[in-house]
């Protein structure tokens, strides 16, 4: 059974690389460009990837583009900040080896600001990934997509690697960038929001995260995510009421 990596990019330069050579084994590496300024198409074409630019429909429709340019029998769809661990590497050759399931799930291990979160609503954060082409597709959302099956999910033991946030200033921008695609979401599917109610989703997000996911047993960084998280759920119904 053959294998296709899908990636998709944009402005990547700092963590593609890794992310690349950590699937070098892989029959295929699709990436799917939306115009980066930077290196991250000469870096990815310079590890074998098969690269095409296009523009930026949102998360979920780019990834469905990029499935539809990989040709083998299975499709592993990573984030540019993921790498494989060689002990997933082993799991997956034995699962697709297997295909006992159309799809796989893996847990993913991730950092913020250089910390490795254990618990937050973080971990384990299984993820549906692996999966038998034809099998699946992405929705169409535009931000937090989810991969829908059609089969048995199996599940594999070793984790993801995720560098999630490396510092505070990568966490503002993604905020940012994720509040207003939430914003535009909301209002597509017709949904209001008033200050009030952005005052109160914004601090019961920071409950959840904090006490209801034990964010404190993950020091001052579960407390940087609890309001993180909470600022991100605020500005989301914010920029929905700003909306026309």
């Amino acid at each position: 059974m053959s294998l296709s990596v899908i990636v998709i990019t944009r402005d990547e330069q700092q963590v593609i690389k890794q992310c690349l050579e950590s699937v070098s084994w892989a029959e295929e590496i699709v990436v799917v460009d939306s115009g980066s300024s930077d290196d991250t198409v000469k870096i990815c074409l310079s590890l074998g990837a098969s690269v095409h630019v296009t523009d930026w429909p949102g998360f979920g429709p780019q990834k469905n583009r990029a499935i539809d340019f990989s040709t083998c029998d299975w499709v592993l769809s990573l984030d540019a900040d993921e790498i494989v661990s060689p002990e997933l590497k082993l799991e997956i050759l034995e699962a697709i080896s297997k295909g006992n399931a159309e799809a796989y799930s893996f847990p993913r291990s991730s950092s913020y600001c250089g910390r490795f979160m254990k618990h937050s609503g973080w971990w384990p954060d299984r993820v549906v990934r692996l999966f038998r082409r034809g099998s699946a597709r992405f929705s169409e959302n535009i931000v937090h997509e989810r991969l829908i099956v059609n089969g048995k999910i199996g599940e594999l033991d070793s984790p993801l690697i995720h560098f999630a946030f490396s510092d505070l200033e990568e966490v503002l921008q993604k905020i940012d960038r994720y509040s207003t695609a939430g914003a535009i979401m909301m209002a597509e599917k017709g949904r209001k929001a008033t200050l009030s109610g952005a005052i109160f989703h914004g601090f019961w997000s920071f409950f959840r995260t904090y006490f209801l996911k034990a964010g404190f047993l993950d020091g001052r960084e579960g407390f940087m995510l609890a309001v993180s998280n909470a600022e991100g759920t605020y500005y989301r119904y914010l920029k929905r009421l700003l909306l026309k």
